[in-house]
């Protein structure tokens, strides 16, 4: 999907496909999982791989949306990138630190345009909404993330609400357009958005006490990047919860390396670490309970899919990088 007319944009826009470190592929694992689990009134084939039980020309359009979830995830990291200063994403060079930040402003701008007009092509007025929602959200929660007050960098709530807009939207409305494109009823869409919703916090939660707990080898970035940047995540709140005296440290925004090991100090007295991992297991918990309350099925490849989908949230909970 990914052609451009000038050869430097179209390497940029592929840069990070190309380099063999697309990560892990989270995203569309879950959506053609979501695709099999909701495949309720195809009878079942006896060829049977779990994506290959769904008819051709519906697989198709349900891998489209797996694509263009892709290209909105790596736009948004590209330009995450850029706006971040940063010098590596996924064990290697940023493309903004390769090619500089105006060509990766544009190769972004460029997945995102050629993501659109992939949803175009599904010809379904509701996908064309609810992917200009997801780049809404994406945009909202960067802006909170840039321009907050203190008191708004202090907030579980506002924390809460800008994870599931920079994080959960898209992975949540893409589970729901993959119920769209299968047919199913607003129940059954409500249920895919849920797991989704919930997966894509939990999945952010555990990523913000890695950001704490890793190593830059594993992680494929350096280790205490947000709070380097003066972003404050779900495990610093936790402790300023239990140690008020950590919001002076907070306030002064992390300029200094003392400032930085001092709130690495309350936070390693604190409860902070632990309490961010049982929300993200809380999170799993209800994205399990929204596959498991789909409709019934005898398909074997709808229930081994639902049953892969299910430990995907045991295995975002348990993950070291």
């Amino acid at each position: 999907m990914v052609v451009a007319e000038v050869p430097k944009l179209a390497s940029a826009a592929e840069y990070f496909f190309k380099m063999g470190v697309e990560g892990k592929r989270f995203r569309p694992t879950v959506l053609l999982l979501m695709a099999s689990a909701l495949n309720l009134d195809t009878p079942k084939s006896a060829a049977g791989g779990i994506i290959n039980s769904l008819p051709s020309e519906l697989r198709m359009r349900q891998q489209c949306i797996a694509e263009i979830t892709e290209m909105i995830h790596v736009a948004s990291l590209l330009h995450d990138d850029v706006l971040d200063d940063a010098e590596t994403r996924r064990g290697i060079d940023s493309l903004n630190s390769v090619m500089g930040n105006k060509l990766a402003v544009l190769a972004g701008n460029f997945l995102l345009s050629r993501a659109y007009v992939a949803v175009a092509s599904l010809k379904n007025e509701e996908l064309v909404g609810l992917y200009a929602e997801v780049v809404k959200h994406l945009v909202t929660g960067e802006t909170m993330q840039i321009a907050t007050t203190l008191e708004q960098r202090c907030s579980m709530e506002y924390y809460m609400r800008k994870t599931c807009y920079k994080t959960a939207s898209l992975i949540s409305n893409s589970c729901k357009a993959i119920a769209i494109l299968t047919g199913q009823t607003v129940e059954v869409s409500t249920r895919a958005y849920e797991y989704g919703h919930n997966l894509g916090l939990a999945f952010q939660l555990i990523d913000d006490v890695l950001d704490f707990t890793g190593t830059s080898a594993s992680l494929g970035k350096g280790s205490l990047t947000d709070i380097r940047h003066g972003i404050i995540t779900a495990p610093l709140l936790f402790a300023m919860e239990e140690f008020p005296q950590l919001r002076t440290v907070v306030d002064r925004g992390f300029d200094s390396s003392a400032d930085v090991d001092q709130a690495l100090e309350y936070l390693g007295k604190s409860r902070g670490i632990e309490k961010t991992m049982e929300l993200a297991t809380e999170h799993a918990k209800v994205a399990a309970a929204a596959i498991d309350s789909l409709p019934k099925s005898n398909h074997e490849e709808v229930l081994r899919a639902r049953r892969a989908l299910v430990d995907l949230t045991h295995r975002v909970i348990s993950r070291t990088k």
